[in-house]
């Protein structure tokens, strides 16, 4: 923008702030007509504005949007936070959602309810010690079924190069309304075969970072193909679950 054009700005929103200001100091004692024009005007202008607010405070809260900054073991050689925590999706919410419901490209949900009673959706996360701009925000109601799980695809470069030599650790930051259990399993798979590792998410601590250690599974390296992760909830009725962050990362273990 240019300066006589940010000038020329300044002196349109100066003179409709003045304008404004008069008819709201006037409105008590306004003719019924010319106040009902005067409404009609302000409404036009209301929406536009609370786009422009909700708009601008999105993008400028912090962390920014975008933001893939988090915190590496050292010799990390591949790390990823999926974009429901980085990056505003399309459609941000599923509601009554059926099982292999699809948040954004990446995430599917499971479950085998009669009658769904769930809610997903991504939220903005804006707490001073909140590093992902985005959160995922579980709601469940009745709950008539045996599991429920999320499932997260990995990327093709999280296959390029793995090892049974790697470690693999999965970081998250949980909020619970009440106490349950929630196991990470990473799933492997390699030619007719897929390996599976799960661990228990250890809520009670500050850190929640669950590791697997490649080196004691049956992979085979020459034939991995893809890699997925599920998050599976144990008793999950009438919980909110928020998963304000997830980040996962690979190593190599130490040689000995």
């Amino acid at each position: 923008m240019s300066l006589r054009s940010a000038w020329g700005d300044g002196i349109v929103h100066r003179l409709g702030l003045r304008r404004w200001s008069r008819a709201a100091r006037r409105a008590p004692d306004m003719p019924l007509a010319e106040l009902r024009r005067e409404r009609a005007m302000a409404r036009n202008l209301l929406h536009p504005l609370q786009e422009m607010v909700a708009v601008a405070e999105n993008r400028l809260a912090l962390p920014m949007i975008g933001s893939n900054a988090f915190p590496k073991p050292h010799g990390t050689d591949w790390a990823w936070r999926p974009a429901l925590w980085t990056l505003p999706l399309a459609h941000p919410g599923l509601s009554s959602a059926p099982s292999k419901s699809k948040l954004g490209d990446e995430l599917t949900l499971f479950h085998d309810c009669a009658r769904s009673e769930l809610t997903l959706r991504q939220v903005r996360n804006t707490r001073e010690a909140d590093l992902a701009p985005y959160g995922l925000r579980m709601d469940v109601f009745a709950f008539d079924g045996s599991f429920l799980s999320v499932v997260l695809d990995l990327p093709k470069d999280a296959v390029d190069g793995l090892k049974k030599r790697h470690l693999l650790r999965v970081t998250t930051i949980v909020e619970m309304e009440k106490p349950l259990e929630i196991f990470a399993r990473i799933n492997i798979k390699h030619g007719p075969n897929t390996e599976q590792i799960v661990r228990e998410l250890p809520l009670n601590e500050q850190e929640i970072i669950a590791e697997f250690d490649l080196a004691y599974s049956n992979l085979n390296e020459k034939r991995i193909e893809r890699v997925w992760l599920d998050l599976i909830f144990e008793n999950p009725e009438m919980s909110q679950v928020t998963l304000r962050d997830l980040t996962l990362s690979r190593r190599p273990r130490a040689e000995f």
